[in-house]
């Protein structure tokens, strides 16, 4: 099950992209569709297969956007976090071999294409959530169980 939670960072970035999709993107595709219908025989126009193609993909994600902006829940910074780890905190920890690793833990859409965000939804997540500095979690994964600590937490301060 995902988690309707997002921060206040990436719910901007889902509103400026549904912006530009919709206000810049579709309507400069739909131009490019209106040309090249222009120019007669469609079933052999590669100009106007790809564009309606991409049209349709542009869409898709449109309505997804509007869907998915109405379900989240932003979650803000709030100073009860200190020294806990809650949703939207920057983590450090280490594992009994000394590897380090630093990420923040953030929504399921905020995720992709990042390599230091993790879902809240993830099995590490939700082993670190409420633990303080110096604490111990076990983390079990599909690759098995490791012990990490916790060496730092923080959290971005967002003002609205």
């Amino acid at each position: 099950m995902k988690t309707n939670l997002i921060t206040k960072t990436g719910y901007d970035d889902l509103k400026t992209e549904l912006d530009f999709l919709w206000r810049e993107k579709r309507p400069a595709v739909t131009k490019k569709v209106n040309w090249a219908a222009a120019l007669g025989d469609r079933s052999e126009n590669a100009d106007y297969q790809y564009n309606k193609k991409l049209l349709r993909e542009i869409d898709r994600r449109v309505r997804f956007l509007s869907q998915r902006i109405e379900n989240l829940r932003v979650v803000e910074y709030s100073p009860e976090q200190e020294g806990k780890i809650y949703f939207g905190a920057m983590v450090l920890i280490e594992n009994e071999s000394g590897d380090r690793k630093q990420f923040r833990i953030v929504g399921v859409d905020e995720i992709y294409g990042r390599t230091d965000y993790i879902s809240i939804d993830s099995p590490m997540a939700r082993a670190l959530l409420k633990k303080e500095v110096d604490d111990e979690a076990l983390v079990r994964s599909p690759s098995g169980e490791t012990y990490w600590s916790i060496i730092d937490i923080s959290y971005e301060k967002t003002v609205t």
